[in-house]
């Protein structure tokens, strides 16, 4: 199973932001929050801008990306 890994916790704790509250201002469930901090669901891009936007860091900073999945 492909696991994208994120940032999202990391970031949203520091803010101390809930998933919930993250969820309601990307325009999400918050399951969808639970899912992606998991790992178990790949952001669309514009979710991934929003999310990125939410915490002023770029979708680079946020996501990390395998390079070799990608086959970049």
């Amino acid at each position: 199973m492909e696991v994208m890994q994120t940032k999202i916790a990391q970031y949203r704790k520091e803010k101390k932001v809930t998933q919930e509250e993250l969820a309601d201002a990307v325009n999400v469930t918050r399951q969808t929050i639970i899912s992606l901090e998991n790992g178990k669901y790949k952001a669309s891009l514009v979710l991934a801008h929003k999310i990125a936007q939410f915490f002023n860091v770029t979708i680079e900073e946020m996501f990390i990306f395998d390079r070799e999945e990608e086959n970049l």
